[in-house]
């Protein structure tokens, strides 16, 4: 199954010829499992609990996500209600995930980051029903109980006795109709990673699968090939996890590599890859900066990889080229939103990928960049990022509880991400940085992004985050953060000299005025450094002088 192929077409043409077919019933397991149910092929690949190599083949993962299915109805869960899944990369997600959506309740992936605090506040304002965990996170959730009234059950993988995962499967029937849901109704709920406000749930529908598919293919530079492998180290629990890679990948019946559990380690990757002979990525900026930093990321040019994608942070030019010697191919950059998902990216099979640029709009979908009336800019100048909500498959449903604030983001029939770009004139689209993460110095807009990639071309930079700190005179200055690479120390010898190399590489107003150097970076549970911290970190430096 393939919704666009590789027939000599250019990628204009792929994109004109293409049109939208959603049935008005859909559910997302038709595709992800239920066409694969009587396959013996791998589905999963994954580490077991003493740390040995295991596989799910579709055929297994289609029995379990049955059992799951008919285990929520036992429970008491209903169509459209909220199943909580509070799991890193393992079987029992995807298990999870696929028995919801046959039963028509609607998943809520969790992050296994998330503290107390982000749990309480997501579970209350979903009202979830049941939830489905690991022994790490049960206790932290057993004490949250009194603060969720809609909980009734708290499912812990790890245990045994007849209310824990195995207990629960194993009396359930392992075959199930799913329920004929309806395209438009949802499926997900994805809390946004809360860069700015607090965060809000985004609800998904059925039709999102399909509707991220031609990206998904192109990306992947015509994925699935007959011996196609993927990995990914993004976490399903969050929307480039689930429909960048978990989802997309089962539906064309390949398999996909789990990560294997704990933090996320260069060498320990690069071996998973290598074993299981991974075909197809999806590596977000952060990950590539850390195998970057790894003594054997050059290996990876002997490898069976044959497309790679990154989302969730600007690439950069920098990365690009790294990515071009350390692969031996050219890193697709994907740009989309939890709301409006893979939306613009490359596909190096069929288009010239252009280091600094996002991509061109995938089939079946325009994004422009628009002024504050929703007026379409003309080439080169800037503007908000937005998406034609209309017919377009891939869009959400609206904000749980929250009906104003999607009215917020529309704008004469325009989805607006509140991300900044302009089009070039070969049609490519550029980021320039958040609405709220544009700098204004001097009367200058600086974005972020371009200054953040020419302080990774320093070899002492290992990470780096840029933003406008209040300032008198200029209204913000330019600040940069800096973690730096294994090796080095810092130094104001240093920081004078990173300075200036951003500064002979951009501009006079572009350049990082200040520098601190930081162990870490503040990051959303999707990767994405949170500017908002560091920013309201110097606000309370200025308040109050003595404050870290």
């Amino acid at each position: 199954m393939s919704l666009l192929h590789d027939d000599g077409r250019s990628f204009e043409q792929l994109r004109d010829d293409f049109h939208w077919q959603v049935p008005a019933r859909f559910n997302m397991a038709d595709w992800a499992i239920d066409r694969h149910r009587d396959d013996p092929a791998p589905a999963l690949h994954f580490e077991d609990a003493g740390g040995k190599a295991a596989t799910l083949s579709f055929a297994d993962l289609h029995r379990q996500a049955c059992r799951w299915a008919n285990a929520l109805g036992a429970l008491g869960v209903g169509r459209g209600e909220r199943v909580a899944i509070v799991l890193a990369q393992r079987p029992e997600t995807a298990i999870a995930h696929l028995g919801t959506y046959k039963a028509g309740a609607v998943a809520l992936p969790l992050s296994v980051l998330f503290g107390p605090e982000a749990l309480a506040y997501r579970l209350r304002d979903s009202g979830a029903r049941v939830v489905v965990t690991d022994a790490a996170h049960a206790e932290v959730l057993a004490s949250l109980r009194p603060e969720l009234p809609a909980l009734r059950h708290v499912v812990q993988c790890d245990a045994g006795g007849a209310s824990g995962w195995r207990g629960l499967l194993g009396k359930a029937a392992d075959t199930c109709e799913t329920a004929a849901t309806r395209a438009d109704d949802p499926a997900l709920l994805i809390y946004t990673s809360g860069t700015t406000g607090p965060p809000k749930g985004a609800s998904i529908a059925h039709r999102a699968l399909i509707g991220n598919l031609p990206g998904f293919e192109l990306s992947q530079n015509f994925y699935p090939r007959e011996h196609d492998v993927f990995w990914t180290p993004a976490d399903w629990a969050w929307t480039g996890g689930l429909l960048d890679a978990l989802l997309p990948t089962l539906a064309y019946g390949r398999p996909i590599v789990a990560q294997p559990p704990g933090k996320f380690d260069p060498e320990r990757a690069l071996a998973t890859c290598a074993a299981h002979k991974v075909t197809n990525a999806f590596i977000p900026p952060t990950a590539l900066k850390l195998l970057r930093q790894a003594a054997g990321a050059g290996r990876l040019r002997n490898s069976s990889l044959r497309a790679v994608m990154s989302a969730g942070e600007p690439l950069g030019a920098e990365l690009f080229a790294w990515g071009r010697e350390a692969f031996g191919l050219d890193i697709n950059e994907m740009w989309g939103q939890t709301e409006f998902n893979y939306l613009v990216g490359n596909c190096s099979a069929v288009m010239p990928v252009r280091p600094g640029a996002m991509g061109k709009p995938y089939p079946g979908h325009r994004v422009e960049p628009i002024d504050a009336e929703g007026k379409v800019m003309a080439d080169g100048e800037k503007g908000e990022l937005a998406a034609l909500a209309a017919g377009d498959p891939v869009m959400f449903l609206g904000y749980w509880n929250n009906p104003e604030a999607a009215r917020e983001k529309m704008l004469a029939g325009w989805f607006r991400t509140g991300d900044v770009g302009y089009r070039d004139a070969d049609g490519y689209l550029h980021f320039v940085g958040r609405r709220d993460d544009v700098i204004s110095s001097a009367g200058y807009r600086i974005g972020p992004g371009e200054i953040e990639d020419s302080l990774l071309r320093h070899p002492a930079v290992a990470q780096a985050a840029v933003i406008g700190k209040p300032d008198a005179l200029r209204g913000e200055l330019v600040k940069a953060f800096v973690v730096l690479a294994a090796g080095f120390a810092p130094s104001a010898t240093l920081a004078d000299e990173i300075r200036a190399s951003v500064k002979a590489r951009l501009s006079a107003h572009e350049y990082p005025r200040e520098l601190e150097f930081v162990e870490d970076l503040p990051m959303t549970t999707t990767g994405k450094v949170r500017r908002i911290a560091l920013r309201e970190r110097e606000i309370a430096r200025r308040q109050d002088p003595g404050k870290a």
